[in-house]
């Protein structure tokens, strides 16, 4: 298939900059990633990854922390967890 046709697109330099590290560890240009990209979604029939709003909840908590606002934790990943779905089991109860 010809390469005839041609795409610009405006990203963060540090976006394509972190993104060629990575393409060119695997061997392929932005280019090829691209041309990729789009086979995948003509396949598909849309795009090869579920793009999704967020529910009100998670959207209530990016605002929130938007605002400056929001609980702080501190703690391993683990006990973040484990304060959560306890937060959420009572909630439930």
């Amino acid at each position: 298939m010809p390469k005839d046709a041609t795409i610009n697109a405006r990203v963060d330099k540090s976006l394509k900059t972190k993104a060629e590290k990575v393409l060119a560890q695997v061997g392929i240009s932005t280019s090829d990633a691209i041309t990729m990209l789009l086979h995948q979604i003509v396949l598909q029939k849309g795009l090869p990854f579920k793009a999704r709003l967020p529910n009100k909840e998670t959207a209530r908590a990016m605002a929130e922390l938007d605002a400056g606002k929001g609980e702080r934790f501190s703690g391993s990943g683990a006990e973040l967890i484990d304060h959560v779905l306890g937060a959420r089991r009572k909630r439930k109860a």
